[in-house]
């Protein structure tokens, strides 16, 4: 049935019922010029009605396009086993564990998931998620501040830009100091990085691979920050960890990760996971939750949360964070993600990617005004200048089907022609050769 407006009569009489005057008298506590300026709103719609157009406004987006866009998100393969696990009831509707002894299975899970997560970074700590990987980073600074009492933050510009805004944006009313040390073309400036550590200094962020796709070691780098009593805070590429020197083998005291390549679809942005790991002197500043193994009177083996420094279940006052809640049918779908490949077919998964983007960098860089805006060792992710706007080449394209990256000028000064290309293992060979003809294509 179509929506029907109330009558005068019918708002009177609920108005008598909630002993209110009139629906001024509902907004009394709120001053005047915070008050809604008109509730001329349009006319409600019938379930109905509103199927139909969000139906409508739904097909308008395409999901059909061939896409090498990257920039800290990515189109991996999702075996069929994710969904047929995780969207089991038990799992589906799980919350928050606060009764224990009626929540084994989702604090077991939730247990499987950080051993998962502990041994894929090579850290000693880790809680049960939070909001995303930019989410992360800043809640990892914050451990970084309260640990060492101080205030000035190094970071590096080579960290993925969209983090950067979340930093900016989170602190913006704290009393920090965030220095930002540029890139060198694509490249993590590490003796500039290295350079601006002091004893003033709370915490150092990089990201690894960096956000132009360049892969480092900051073993030397995290060494000048254990001497400088500041902590190190990596960023990492979750799926390239099975190939890459760990952030544990670097010396790492907190590394963090955006989860969605373990498991998650692209979905328009989220829901995604904030992966948070530390090594053990870190972990009493970890923000959310950490369940532990235990045995009970009889031996029996169970899982209880141990550290709780959130503040539904402490002192406001006395909490890490505010805004830690855990992902945790996330994290379930990256538990079952690591666990269907096992570690040789994430290595798999890994090394097919990076095959392909050497590829398709092979590729690129043969057509004429197209070169490699970064040298040296990359993963699945590459930068390239072209010889027009990025944005000209990236319309034309999507145009016919293609999304060939994602366009560097957005973030950064001066590269309006720089394009960051992204392969994952479900990008083929042929994909990669269409690409790049319609690319030549479109520079002419």
């Amino acid at each position: 049935m179509p929506y029907v407006p109330h009558t005068e009569d019918e708002i009177r009489e609920m108005l008598t019922t909630i002993g209110v005057d009139s629906i001024d008298d509902l907004f009394a506590e709120i001053t005047e010029d915070m008050r809604p300026k008109s509730f001329d709103l349009p006319e409600g719609l019938s379930e109905m009605e509103v199927l139909t157009k969000l139906e409508a406004m739904a097909n308008k987006n395409a999901t059909d396009r061939t896409s090498f866009l990257g920039a800290g998100f990515y189109d991996h393969y999702i075996p069929a086993a994710v969904d047929a696990l995780t969207m089991r009831g038990e799992f589906y509707t799980a919350y928050t564990p606060y009764q224990p002894e009626s929540s084994q299975g989702t604090l077991q899970a939730i247990f499987e998931y950080q051993t998962a997560v502990c041994r894929l970074l090579d850290m000693e700590c880790s809680n049960a998620s939070v909001y995303d990987g930019g989410t992360a980073l800043y809640e990892a600074l914050m451990m970084a501040v309260r640990k060492t009492k101080r205030r000035k933050i190094i970071v590096s510009e080579a960290l993925n830009p969209i983090y950067r805004v979340m930093l900016d944006s989170y602190t913006s009313n704290l009393d920090l100091e965030l220095v930002t040390v540029p890139h060198k073309n694509g490249k993590t400036d590490i003796e500039g990085l290295k350079a601006a550590i002091d004893k003033d200094t709370a915490a150092l962020l990089v990201q690894n691979p960096n956000f132009f796709g360049s892969i480092n070691d900051f073993t030397e780098l995290f060494t000048a920050c254990r001497e400088n009593k500041a902590v190190s805070i990596i960023s990492s590429y979750p799926v390239l960890q099975t190939l890459l020197k760990t952030p544990g083998q670097m010396g790492a005291d907190i590394a963090v990760a955006e989860g969605q390549s373990l498991g998650l679809p692209l979905s328009f942005g989220g829901p995604y996971l904030g992966i948070m790991t530390c090594t053990k002197k870190m972990v009493r500043q970890i923000p959310g939750r950490i369940v532990g193994r235990t045995k009970d009177t009889k031996g029996r083996t169970g899982y209880v949360l141990t550290l709780q420094a959130r503040e539904q279940h402490i002192r406001r006052q006395k909490a890490t964070s505010n805004i830690c809640s855990n992902q945790s049918l996330c994290a379930l779908r990256a538990v079952v993600h690591m666990a269907t490949l096992g570690e040789l077919g994430l290595k798999r998964a890994a090394r097919v990617s990076i095959e392909r983007a050497h590829i398709c960098a092979e590729r690129l860089t043969a057509i004429d005004g197209v070169e490699m805006f970064t040298d040296g060792p990359f993963g699945n992710e590459f930068a390239v200048t072209l010889p027009v706007n990025a944005y000209e080449a990236i319309a034309k394209l999507t145009e016919r089907g293609f999304v060939p990256g994602f366009p560097l000028g957005r973030y950064y000064d001066g590269l309006e022609n720089g394009l960051l290309v992204a392969c994952t293992e479900k990008t083929s060979e042929e994909q990669i050769g269409i690409f790049a003809e319609m690319l030549k294509g479109a520079l002419k």
